[in-house]
């Protein structure tokens, strides 16, 4: 099996069980966030966020386009536009906008995965535009895969919190193809 072909299921599978879990979010639920604690995400944002969370940033990786204004680069970013509170990040109008956007989300990442190329995705190092270690392609692409991931998780709990019948094999088993 390839690299490509390793991040390729693992993104169809992501994205496949983050679909899944989008289905069972209810319209009059999407600004619903947890009572206790302070800035978390409504569900309609966390909902926007993960349609974000992998495929702008895997092609920011593979093709330098982060998106940005030209001549600007994320080190001119402000911290709060980086990273801006829960209140002042969007959400999505309706379920289907968010099954729509993620769709789109995933044949980008896809897209961009067969774009790097075998090669690519080992050979060198390098940091993220925003910092941390030096990585691989290969482990940048795995990671955004993973931040998918991790906000795939967070939308599982809201929907257990908010009493949905929801279990490890939801979380875990991607539709059938």
């Amino acid at each position: 099996m390839t690299l490509t072909a390793i991040l390729t299921q693992a993104a169809q599978d992501m994205y496949s069980v983050t679909e899944k879990l989008f289905r069972l979010v209810e319209e009059d639920k999407l600004a619903w966030k947890p009572e206790t604690g302070s800035n978390w995400m409504t569900t309609g944002q966390l909902m926007k966020h993960c349609t974000e969370a992998c495929g702008t940033t895997v092609r920011g990786f593979v093709t330098g386009d982060w998106g940005m204004p030209e001549g600007m680069s994320m080190a001119d970013m402000p911290p709060e536009e980086m990273m801006p509170p829960a209140e002042k990040m969007p959400s999505v109008k309706s379920v289907g906008e968010a099954i729509e956007l993620l769709a789109a989300d995933r044949a980008l990442a896809i897209a961009c995965i067969q774009q790097a190329g075998e090669e690519n995705l080992i050979s060198g190092t390098f940091a993220a535009p925003w910092g941390g270690p030096e990585l691989t392609l290969f482990q940048h692409i795995y990671e955004m895969i993973w931040h998918l991931g991790q906000h795939k998780g967070q939308l599982f709990y809201y929907l257990k919190l908010q009493g949905h019948e929801v279990n490890t094999m939801t979380l875990w088993m991607p539709e059938p193809a």
